[in-house]
């Protein structure tokens, strides 16, 4: 992951359905919620953490995987598309390893996306 300070960056394009083999990564009692394709592979939300599976190289078959647990966010901010030359809306994480960006491409409901987020952090 980042080092403290510096901007760990990802790209939600759309929401997709949960991939199955998601599973395997899961704990028990650990449920996947929601998943959105970034653009070779996938975010997936769970009721514990944030998953983002990263498909590196030329052919893809080399996968890093990030695994946010929410109780590492101290703090989040999110940001609407502006319009018509500010097409993505922007969500910001302050966790104990860093700041990461997520940025939402057109179509990717934000508001949804700030509820999967408080309601992993907030709701008991």
């Amino acid at each position: 992951m980042a080092e403290a300070g510096k901007i760990l960056e990802w790209t939600l394009v759309s929401e997709c359905p949960i991939p199955p083999d998601v599973n395997q990564l899961l704990v028990p009692g650990e449920v996947a919620v929601a998943a959105y394709k970034t653009f070779r592979d996938s975010a997936i939300f769970t009721n514990k953490r944030l998953i983002v599976r990263d498909a590196q190289g030329f052919t893809g078959k080399k996968i890093e995987i990030y695994s946010l647990p929410y109780s590492s966010i101290n703090m989040w901010s999110t940001e609407n598309a502006g319009g018509f030359l500010d097409m993505s809306a922007e969500v910001e994480l302050w966790t104990r390893a860093g700041h990461i960006k997520v940025k939402l491409q057109k179509g990717v409901d934000i508001r949804k996306f700030d509820m999967l987020i408080a309601n992993a952090l907030l709701a008991e």
